[in-house]
């Protein structure tokens, strides 16, 4: 017998669009028009790919605050990312690569 949660999660999804809605009621697909809009030209690079060209940070401490831009307008809550790992570490809000200068 397989785990309760990948069970619970696989009949979800199979359920996902089988259910009746009321006519009033919205119904959203589980890939949104916003990501088909990168998906539809190949000649451009998605945001997952324009964020993985950026080089990894080097950062002096073992801690990083990451707010996402200098502005905070335009960036996302604070991340507090520990950097104790040689593995470049990665904010969940924005993808930017954060390493630990080692100073030898």
């Amino acid at each position: 017998m397989g785990k309760p949660g990948i069970q619970l999660l696989s009949n979800l999804l199979r359920n996902v669009g089988t259910q009746a809605r009321p006519s009033n009621c919205r119904q959203f697909s589980l890939v949104s028009q916003h990501t088909d809009k990168w998906m539809q030209d190949p000649t451009k690079k998605s945001p997952m790919e324009l964020i993985n060209e950026v080089p990894p940070i080097k950062v002096d401490g073992r801690i990083v605050a990451c707010e996402g831009d200098t502005d905070p307008a335009l960036g996302h809550p604070i991340e507090f990312i520990c950097l104790d790992l040689d593995t470049p570490a990665i904010c969940k809000y924005c993808g930017l690569r954060f390493v630990q200068n080692h100073h030898h």
